[in-house]
Order: structure tokens, then C-alpha cells, then sequence
């Protein structure tokens, strides 16, 4: 078991002076009390808890660093299967029940408004905690200190309109009783983490019905909570929020530009031209998909021709783009990767938007989009354009994130989050033939900042799209509904 490496304060001038208000004894001799009774309470309410338990399994991977602010007994804490789990709470008898029944996690007593820890995690747990805190901007402004650019942030909290049925429960002994509370709008949590420096990656609502009914409970709680309005009714939110200050140096970053080609042999020279340099380096990776043309050989001859310029050249021996672009992210060796698309209907000198967004932490996941400016008039055929715009309302309300164009080619992220992405693979198998929604499902999941870059769409020059409209709509209805199932009705 890792040991807890300081509990010395730190000093952070931009933090207030630490004053605790005189009722904060009153507040923990309060939860000591229950402490015993904890687990009966927990029992009686074992629906509503399984469900924390499965919201915020979905959003921390096991063997993951794990620190929960206000543990309590843990239970939350164990469930999560941490590699590393550090739970701390103000009462002393919590943690005393914690530590009987989880000798495996760490446990400290310290106040969250007081918080003293020398460690950063890769998940932070603020699980009914907002209530029993004096000055929750203070609060967060201290989490920073554990937190790094990749850590998140994941935070439940009731929803007000259920303060009255709440309030009910716990007189009749349905629900463990609480101590004062704070009863904030979820708007003012939002604004709070902003003027703290955070940012809300993903907002989802949960439970309608807290108790469990067969047939009736999940019909509630799985489909008819995620309904735009009526999900506003659960009660409790669940945040997702991460470090909103992000910079990194240009100058101390390589790139990788991988751009997948099936007979454009008249666009590689072009491309080799036009893309710029970015970072400290940048390489081109061209992965050719078996062209029916001279493709290869062009891409051999550009080789040649530029000695100077980073480019490789790797041979799919898969099918469609999606294989073609893992294969050169594989290959490439940049902190950045890019898609860019052979046929050069985005502009390679738009490049360095995507680059200039993700490096000054603008976005963790930078997507293009070809919805905003006017387009030239053979761009995009009129059913493809109608198909997008479906598409992107559907994704909005699927990924919790705003998407005006699902599917332009040109995406940027981290070749770390990439690896992140790819080894969550298999949570919805390989079914993309295109890699835009694999990837797209992919920083979802791992609940990256997705930021959007207008670009300018221009008319293909050479060769004939392969793209099929009917037979590849099909296909991107049958992600929609793995979308459904496995990011929304979870």
C-alpha cells in the first residue's frame, strides 16, 4: 500500500487564509454518530447506491488512482477497485468503519476545506459532498493541488427539486438523516468550478425513480431520464470537470500528420507542399489503401524527390479508412497526430487552427467542421449535407457535447490520449470502417474536451469520393444505436 507522501499544508497564494467557521465540530461530532449506522441506512437504500456505483464506474477504469473527498465508510472508494485509494473524511468514526472493512484502501481524517495533500490522482470523487461545505470556492481552488492537466474531476449532487421529498425520507427513516445542507442550483457548482479554474467536460442526470419497482424503475431510469427535459427531473447530477488553464509549448512538441489515400496520386505532391511545419518537427505518414492507380509509386517518387521532408509511407493491408488511419497512428512518432485527408478538401494550411487549439488547452479532442462556412458549390452533395446535419443533433445530445459535423476527416489529439483511446477499444468493439466514430466515441468515453475548428470545405480536384451514401448511412445509423447503448441507456 502506498504510503501518504506529506500532510504538510501547502502555501498557494491564491488560495483565502483557511478559517474555519466555529459549527464545524458540531458538524463532524454530527456524522461520528452515524457512523454505526451507516451501513443500515445503505441497505435500506441499496438501489440508489448501486446506481452511484455504476455511474461512476463507467467514468474511472479499474487500477486507476482514486482519491474520494468525504468517503465516509468507503464503500464508494472500494467499489471503484483503485490501483491506488486514498479516501479522507472529517469523522473519525467513518473512518474507523472504513478501515474495518477495506484494509486494502488508505484512509486520513482531514477536512476537505483544509485539504494537505502532496499527490496528484487520475480521478478525483466528490460523491454528496456539496452540502456539507462552508466555502466550496475555496474548496475547489485546494483541489487543484491533486490534480494534474489529465485528472478529472467527477462530482454528484442533488438535484433541488427533490430538497422537500428528501427532507421527508429522512423524518420517516427511508433515508440516513443529514446535517444542515447546502442547497445549490447546479448553475452556480458550474460557475463556481469556472472561477476556480475548471471546466465541465460532461453534465448527465440520473434517477427519477430511487427506489426499486420491476418493470417501472429502469423503464424510468435507464430510457426516460435521458430525455431532453425530463431528465432535468432526477434527482442527482452527475459532473465530469477538468483543469480549464491547460498550455503547453509549441516548441517542445512533434507532429505527426497521417494522411490515408486510396487513389489521389494527383493530390500528394500538393499535400507534401502545403502542409507546414508545426511544433518543434513535423512528419507526414501517408498510409495508402491499395489504390487502383499509381498512388504508391507517386508517394515513392515524392519520397525521393523531398529528402529533406520527415515522410514515411506505410502499405494497408486492411480496408477502409479507419483501419488506415490506426496503422499510421502506429507508425507515427509525433506528441501530436492529425488526419488529414489525401483528397485535400480541407485545406492542409488549416492545420495549424487544430494545432494552435489543442496546445493552448483550448479542447482535448479538436474536430473539424465543414457546417459553418459557406462551402464551394460541389463540396458536398446535398443528401451527404442533410445526412451531417441530422447526424450532428443526434451526437450533441448522444455525446454530451456540442458537434456541428461528425464526420470531417481532420481530428487532432494526443498521441497519450490516442493510446488512452485505443486501449478502451474493445468497450465498443471495431465496427467503424470510417475511424471518425471510433475516435469520436473513443474521447467521449474518456471524457476529453471535444472543441470544434470551422473549416473552409473545398471541391475534390482529383478522383472520384469513396464514399457510398445509402450503404454508409446504414452504417452510421447502426453507430448512432451503439452510441445509444453504450453512452447514453448505460
Amino acid at each position: 500500500m502506498h504510503a501518504l507522501k506529506s500532510l504538510q499544508p501547502f502555501t498557494e497564494p491564491a488560495s483565502p487564509p483557511l478559517m474555519l467557521p466555529s459549527n464545524r465540530q458540531d458538524r463532524i461530532s454530527y456524522y461520528d454518530q452515524l457512523a454505526n449506522h451507516r451501513d443500515t441506512y445503505r441497505k435500506r437504500n441499496r438501489y440508489y447506491h448501486r446506481d452511484i456505483e455504476k455511474a461512476y464506474r463507467y467514468i474511472i477504469p479499474e487500477g486507476s488512482s482514486v482519491l474520494e473527498i468525504g468517503c465516509g465508510t468507503g464503500d464508494l472508494l472500494a467499489a471503484m477497485k483503485p490501483g491506488r485509494g486514498l479516501g479522507i473524511d472529517f469523522s473519525a468514526q467513518m473512518l474507523d468503519v472504513a478501515r474495518a472493512k477495506y484494509p486494502h484502501l488508505e484512509f486520513c481524517q482531514m477536512d476537505a476545506e483544509a485539504l494537505s495533500i502532496e499527490e496528484t490522482f487520475d480521478y478525483v470523487i466528490i460523491s454528496g459532498l456539496m452540502g456539507d461545505l462552508d466555502d466550496i470556492q475555496n474548496f475547489f481552488q485546494r483541489i487543484r493541488r491533486v490534480t494534474r492537466p489529465d485528472t478529472r474531476i467527477v462530482i454528484d449532487y442533488y438535484n433541488q427539486l427533490w430538497e422537500p421529498a428528501l427532507k421527508a425520507a429522512e423524518r420517516i427513516g427511508l433515508k440516513m438523516p443529514l446535517h444542515q445542507q447546502n442547497w445549490l442550483a447546479l448553475d452556480d457548482i458550474e460557475n463556481l468550478l469556472y472561477i476556480s479554474g475548471f471546466e465541465v467536460v460532461r453534465k448527465t442526470y440520473r434517477m427519477l425513480m430511487p427506489k426499486r419497482i420491476p418493470l417501472l424503475a429502469p423503464l424510468c431510469n435507464r430510457f426516460l431520464a435521458k430525455l431532453p427535459g425530463v431528465r432535468k427531473l432526477c434527482l442527482f447530477t452527475q459532473l465530469v470537470a477538468k483543469r480549464g488553464d491547460v498550455r503547453h509549448d509549441p516548441q517542445k512538441l512533434t507532429c505527426s500528420v497521417v494522411i490515408p489515400c486510396r487513389n489521389e496520386a494527383g493530390t500528394i505532391e500538393d499535400a507534401v507542399n502545403r502542409v507546414p511545419k508545426m511544433g518543434h518537427h513535423t512528419e507526414i505518414v501517408f498510409v495508402e489503401g491499395n489504390s487502383t492507380d499509381h498512388t504508391y509509386a507517386e508517394i515513392e517518387r515524392i519520397i525521393a524527390l523531398y529528402p529533406e521532408k520527415d515522410i514515411k509511407l506505410v502499405r494497408q493491408e486492411g480496408k477502409g479508412k479507419g483501419d488506415a488511419v490506426r496503422k499510421g497512428f502506429v507508425t507515427a512518432t509525433g506528441d501530436i497526430l492529425m488526419i488529414l485527408d489525401g483528397d485535400l478538401t480541407v485545406p492542409p494550411e488549416d492545420l495549424p487552427k487544430f494545432f494552435n487549439a489543442l496546445v493552448l488547452g483550448k479542447g482535448e479532442f479538436i474536430n473539424g467542421t465543414r457546417l459553418v462556412y459557406p462551402m464551394e458549390q460541389q463540396a458536398m452533395r446535398f443528401l451527404n449535407l442533410l445526412g451531417n446535419k441530422f447526424f450532428s443533433m443526434a451526437f450533441t445530445w448522444l455525446l454530451d457535447q456540442r458537434m456541428r459535423d461528425t464526420l470531417c476527416g481532420t481530428k487532432v489529439l494526443f498521441k497519450r490520449d490516442y493510446e488512452k483511446i485505443a486501449a478502451g477499444r474493445a468497450f465498443f468493439g471495431d465496427f467503424d470502417p470510417f475511424g471518425d466514430f471510433d475516435l469520436l466515441f473513443g474521447a467521449a468515453k474518456q471524457h476529453m474536451k471535444i472543441c470544434e475548428v470551422p473549416i473552409r470545405y473545398r471541391q475534390r480536384v482529383y478522383g472520384d469520393t469513396n464514399i457510398s451514401r445509402f450503404t454508409h448511412g446504414l452504417l452510421l445509423f447502426r453507430m448512432c444505436w451503439v452510441a445509444l447503448r453504450k453512452l447514453k441507456f448505460n
